[in-house]
């Protein structure tokens, strides 16, 4: 005779976060976290929620605009209005819920109730086999039976996969390097030839972290390299050989730099424009005309390019989730590059300390990274361990990756980038163009430095020729002649 375990009013605070965050312009964030923490109709016990989340998904299902008065347009026109409690209870929603940041916490209750009404449902049913004997006359199928049936409680068991179908998979993949004699990648390319061969490409279901000190050019690898995957051509500026300079979408969640700010940059890099000179008058008049030229046909190859940029601050780590799940959906994106993690926050750890918060923001990361099934690209800083540890050529380590941990163990591939010109008492000080991408860590791959050139003036990546190639792989690594006005491959190699 006990009332079933419900929570009406965390129940009314579901649907009124749905609500309140549509009506807000913020999109589907709720419904989003709700389809994901798999809430259904039959998760709400109140008859009145039930029918009104019925109602939510449909419309939600038929891209409808979602708020107060199209939902009561809707209930009205499905006859539903007065039997959920009319207008009043509808508004009343909104009114519960002043706003939707905790959407998470009414969501866990009305889930964790549902998950003791079904157990209840099915520690019942087992209680009337073992007392029906003539039906059951063996325990051990009623034994087998509860077992069964509390399983099937935990959900669904879309991540297992039969280990064959594994195999067949695993095994076509490796039929592919056969076939493509060594030209073949097995993710996206970085734009970077001998990066490329490090890691085989940005695989599926990656994380990948680009760490660094302020101003080494985290953000400008990461952007040069969301530019290569969206144009389909190298850093050089060659169509990329193996997928034929096919074009992929990328998006971009930049916490740290407004989206007109990272698109000059862009255009920019890709003209090879010195902005500061330009912003400063030092560029003589004849040289503008061919600035010029050079940043309009920047301009238009960028403008064609499949990149999708979220420039909202303090982002939370849930939020975008949803909105990378959203871009996915909508575009079709096969790259998503972050800047960056130490920008994100996590509601639910911000109280538990900042270590903690940092640790379940790239857990997060790392678990849409495989729900999504595309290579994530994140930007972490590094502390200062590197520059006080005594070590005179201040490389950094993988125990430098800032706040937590955690990063470097959820991440499958580290670059740790640094340039030697940084640091007078390094051996390479003198080379004002040598970069050093050194994968520190590589999962699926090997590991080691990988030595390239950045054009400080236009924030610029290329390949760097290796001492004792032949000729045919030095010019595979010559920057374009018509790389910007300015630059020759002298500059560039000097």
């Amino acid at each position: 005779m006990k009332v079933p375990p419900s929570n009406s009013e965390a129940e009314r605070a579901v649907l009124g976060s749905i609500l309140l965050d549509t009506t807000s312009g913020s999109g589907d964030r709720v419904m989003d976290l709700c389809l994901t923490s798999k809430i259904t109709p039959e998760s709400f016990f109140d008859p009145r929620n039930k029918a009104l989340y019925v109602t939510m998904l449909e419309m939600n299902r038929m891209s409808k605009p979602l708020d107060p008065l199209t939902l009561i347009e809707e209930l009205t026109n499905t006859g539903k209005l007065d039997t959920i409690g009319g207008e009043t209870y509808v508004m009343g929603l909104i009114d519960r819920v002043p706003v939707a940041a905790h959407a998470e916490h009414y969501i866990r209750i009305v889930r964790d109730k549902h998950l003791r009404r079904m157990l209840i449902d099915r520690a019942s049913e087992v209680i009337g086999k073992c007392y029906d004997e003539g039906k059951f006359p063996d325990p051990r199928v009623v034994l087998g039976e509860a077992e069964k049936s509390f399983l099937d409680v935990g959900g669904d068991d879309s991540g297992t996969m039969a280990w064959g179908d594994a195999v067949n998979i695993g095994f076509r993949q490796i039929d592919k390097l056969f076939e493509s004699r060594g030209n073949a990648l097995e993710g996206l390319s970085t734009g970077l030839t001998h990066l490329d061969e490090t890691l085989q490409g940005l695989k599926p279901s990656e994380m990948i972290v680009i760490a660094a000190r302020p101003s080494v050019g985290k953000t400008s690898l990461a952007m040069n390299i969301a530019e290569s995957c969206a144009l389909g051509m190298s850093m050089n500026n060659v169509p990329i050989k193996f997928d034929g300079g096919k074009r992929h979408p990328v998006g971009v969640f930049s916490l740290e730099m407004p989206v007109e700010a990272l698109s000059k940059r862009m255009i920019a890099g890709r003209a090879g424009i010195n902005m500061w000179r330009l912003a400063r008058n030092l560029v003589p008049t004849r040289e503008k005309r061919d600035m010029t030229n050079a940043l309009v046909a920047a301009a238009g190859e960028l403008k064609q390019a499949p990149i999708y940029v979220d420039d909202t601050a303090s982002l939370d780590v849930m939020d975008l989730r949803a909105r990378a799940r959203r871009m996915k959906k909508r575009f079709g994106i096969e790259l998503i590059v972050i800047d960056y993690l130490q920008l994100c926050t996590c509601r639910e750890a911000s109280r538990q300390g900042r270590q903690i918060e940092v640790s379940m923001i790239s857990q997060q990361i790392k678990a849409m990274a495989k729900e999504l099934k595309i290579p994530v690209i994140v930007l972490s800083q590094l502390s200062r361990a590197n520059e006080q540890r005594g070590d005179k050529f201040e490389k950094p380590k993988l125990s430098d990756l800032r706040d937590s941990g955690a990063i470097e163990q959820d991440a499958d591939v580290v670059f740790l980038l640094r340039r030697p010109s940084r640091n007078k008492n390094d051996p390479e000080s003198n080379d004002e163009t040598l970069a050093i991408i050194d994968v520190a860590k590589n999962r699926n791959g090997e590991t080691g430095e990988v030595r390239v050139n950045f054009v400080r003036e236009c924030t610029r990546f290329f390949d760097r020729p290796i001492q004792g190639s032949s000729d045919a792989e030095a010019q595979s690594a010559d920057v374009p002649e018509n790389f910007g006005p300015q630059y020759t491959q002298e500059d560039v190699f000097s």
